[in-house]
């Protein structure tokens, strides 16, 4: 399991990159050093993230299922473990692809390849190993359809977005947004061994949510994208078109929150909390669209992140309780 990277601008100090920060503080010790850059090549944050969104596929699962109740624990850690190492890893090939444009942009260039502190041929051998490891822990403990999936999602993040569409074209981040809206088939897909309609749902919701969040962020880091020669859309658009689209695209996510929340599949309480969620969003949306300041588009950023979790806990909350 993966998302595209989530890059936070260097010149707002409560925003720094979801994962780039270190562990902890400076050490004095080599090894101890050695372990805080290990970690941060994986990017906690955002890996917790993802545990959230495939947590959220299981719940679900689960309650739709014959059994009902809730999914086990051990099948939770075996998911969450599996995910966690696989996005870490694909991650850590991202530092190891994008050393070169990380070494230009001022937000990025402390980072543990980009600073040399890590070598590229170990962050390579890193990620590859924790996504075998991955892959043999979901095969062996879960079953193939998940561990698949979740090599998918690795293979589109590293190769797709990451290598191609990253330096290619403007569409990237709409493109790349698949490989992280893949964690909820994974944890439906851990349960039940298929992919069904509601699995696929909760995989549109994060798709179509990846673009107005992540440009929301550009508008805050163009000048790093630009400085890196990297086709973003606030780089090749206006300022007023970027702002436009991410106001369309927020229109297009509320709408399949809420086309979801017709079906039997979830609860009210998923219902509700995507209403209302989703029309704090839009407006937030629309406050950026008519004023493009930086301070609509921070609160847009941190909002979408909050939106996501909450509107996942709803779907676990009502999964489990059946309200």
């Amino acid at each position: 399991m993966t998302t595209t990277e989530q890059d936070s601008p260097a010149e707002l100090p409560d925003l720094k990159e979801a994962g780039d920060k270190p562990a902890g503080g400076k050490s004095t010790h080599p090894w101890l050093a050695a372990i805080n850059d290990y970690i941060t090549l994986t990017k906690p944050p955002i890996i917790l993230l993802l545990l959230v969104t495939a947590a959220g596929g299981m719940f679900l699962a689960q309650a739709q299922s014959a059994a009902g109740g809730l999914p086990s624990l051990g099948l939770m850690a075996l998911v969450w473990l599996g995910g966690a190492m696989a996005s870490g890893g694909a991650n850590a090939l991202n530092h190891h692809y994008d050393r070169d444009i990380d070494g230009v942009m001022q937000r990025t260039r402390q980072r543990p390849v980009a600073s040399n502190r890590i070598s590229p041929a170990k962050a390579l051998i890193f990620g590859i190993t924790l996504n075998v490891l991955a892959f043999a822990v979901l095969t062996v403990w879960v079953n193939w359809l998940a561990a698949v999936l979740t090599l998918a999602a690795t293979l589109f993040y590293v190769l797709v977005y990451t290598r191609w569409l990253k330096r290619s074209t403007p569409h990237n981040i709409v493109i790349g947004g698949a490989a992280g809206a893949i964690p909820p088939m994974v944890g439906w897909a851990a349960v039940t061994g298929t992919v069904e309609l509601p699995a696929v749902y909760l995989f549109a919701l994060v798709f179509f949510w990846t673009p107005p969040h992540f440009w929301a962020l550009s508008l805050l880091i163009q000048k790093d994208y630009e400085r890196a020669n990297v086709p973003m859309l606030s780089v090749v658009a206006s300022r007023d078109f970027t702002v436009s689209t991410i106001f369309l695209y927020s229109l297009v996510m509320v709408g399949v929150t809420l086309m979801f929340a017709l079906t039997d599949a979830v609860s009210w309480i998923y219902s509700g909390s995507a209403l209302v969620l989703g029309g704090i969003f839009v407006w937030m949306a629309w406050q950026l669209r008519q004023s493009e300041s930086a301070a609509n588009a921070k609160k847009l950023y941190l909002f979408s992140l909050l939106y996501l979790g909450l509107l996942f806990v709803a779907v676990m909350v009502g999964a489990a309780t059946g309200y």
